[in-house]
């Protein structure tokens, strides 16, 4: 059975450099045979938090929010592209994170920053590593930072001389371990319940 993975981005910029990199790992994703979709937080454009998706009562909620709660909840991985603001995560794409919860348990969830300058978003990646802890999901240990990403990928998410050749070879791994985790999780999830 294919794996289905969740590629998850935030910016609401007019002029959103990390797009390229959400289109690269889904495409990347894709060529590996992996069912692929980008969830763009700005196309779906949740309010900001006011109340879960949980706290709705049932057939209640936000037609978004609801599409959005059945593809997490049949998702068997996500992927969190994020830039850094100011040392921190982007607010679209945690306000939309923060909609959910009992929707990401038990599902393995990899990082990808970036940034315009040399450390490629590092401070935000390791911010999300706890948060999506919290939130029920396994973290792989893998992770990649895109360091000053308008030379790394160009606008169609092409990767750029040696920055991107380097940036190929970390995905590559970065998707490897990915698969490993999503495997793990679906037998996990298979052959034993959640303990709650």
């Amino acid at each position: 059975m294919t794996d289905r993975i969740l590629v998850f981005y935030g910016s609401y910029r007019s002029d959103r450099a990390g797009i390229r990199l959400a289109d690269y790992a889904v495409r990347t994703l894709a060529a590996r045979g992996i069912d692929a979709e980008l969830i763009d937080a700005r196309a779906i454009d949740l309010p900001m938090l006011d109340r879960m998706y949980k706290e709705y009562p049932e057939g209640e909620a936000p037609e978004a929010m609801e599409a959005l709660a059945g593809k997490i909840r049949e998702a068997d991985g996500f992927v969190f592209v994020t830039g850094e603001y100011n040392w921190g995560m982007q607010p679209g794409l945690k306000n939309l994170t923060d909609h959910f919860l009992e929707e990401w348990f038990w599902r393995p969830a990899g990082i990808v920053s970036y940034s315009a300058g040399r450390l490629g978003g590092a401070h935000a990646n390791m911010a999300w590593r706890g948060t999506l802890a919290e939130m029920g999901m396994v973290v792989i240990s893998s992770t990649v930072a895109v360091g000053q990403i308008g030379k790394t990928l160009d606008e169609s998410g092409t990767p750029l001389g040696d920055a991107g050749a380097s940036f190929e070879r970390a995905f590559d791994r970065f998707a490897d371990d990915l698969a490993w985790w999503t495997e793990a999780g679906k037998r996990q999830r298979t052959h034993r319940a959640p303990p709650f």
